[in-house]
């Protein structure tokens, strides 16, 4: 056993990370995340990838194992943990609402992909995102673009819906935000308890979200269906 970051023992760390517990609303990452090139960790993880494999007891001269390492590390960097970069967040730019409409508008069955970051392997589910406009409209796209943005990182669910509303909050100008999230989390379906029918939902509602009727609107809306 041995005393990690603020003073937490390893047998703490495994029960948060069994219990899908998460430490902080934000991302941990250290200080000196971004003075590597994406080319440099690809390096690296490529490195420490066949290392794995190798302890594994996997023949990585084998024509079907050769490129995998690489393979690994291009995907860490290029698509499951892109999102880890601040470069990639994609611009939100937004319009005036010229055609006034106040009413709530509701991006519904958004397909998301992310990584838990407990034990590194998928969620695969869905988020509905909604804002009432204070005088500002988002492209649709753009709902979808940062589902998936915050998504492409190893997360835990209740944070990743958090950073969803706050960034749509920041760009649109207004509290009146909502998710819910609705995912499947292959830590708990193909490991561990191994149930592969239960799923979870996190939800983060703010401004105008908060009121009960508008809450209950928005909720019928999107009539969650948990098996897909």
């Amino acid at each position: 056993m041995f005393e990690g970051k603020n003073g937490m023992h390893s047998e703490n760390s495994d029960e948060l990370g069994d219990n899908h517990v998460a430490t902080s609303a934000e991302t941990p990452l250290r200080k000196d995340a971004f003075e590597l090139s994406d080319a440099e960790k690809i390096v690296k993880i490529e490195e420490s990838v066949q290392e794995i494999l190798t302890t594994l007891g996997m023949d990585l001269t084998d024509d079907s194992l050769r490129g995998t390492p690489k393979r690994v590390a291009k995907a860490f960097v290029k698509e499951l943990f892109s999102g880890l970069n601040p470069d990639n967040k994609p611009e939100l730019s937004t319009f005036e609402n010229s055609y006034k409409y106040g009413e709530m508008l509701v991006e519904k069955n958004i397909v998301l992909y992310s990584t838990c970051e407990h034990h590194l392997l998928p969620i695969v589910g869905r988020a509905h995102v909604a804002y009432i406009s204070k005088g500002k409209v988002i492209g649709l796209s753009k709902m979808n673009r940062i589902v998936d943005y915050f998504a492409k990182r190893p997360q835990v669910q209740e944070r990743l819906t958090m950073q969803v509303v706050q960034a749509l909050q920041e760009a649109l100008g207004t509290q009146d935000v909502a998710c819910v999230i609705d995912a499947k989390h292959l830590c708990v379906n193909s490991r561990g308890i191994k149930d592969i029918e239960s799923s979870t939902v996190t939800s983060e509602y703010g401004g105008a979200f908060k009121d009960k009727d508008v809450k209950k609107e928005f909720l019928e809306y999107i009539k969650l269906d948990t098996v897909y």
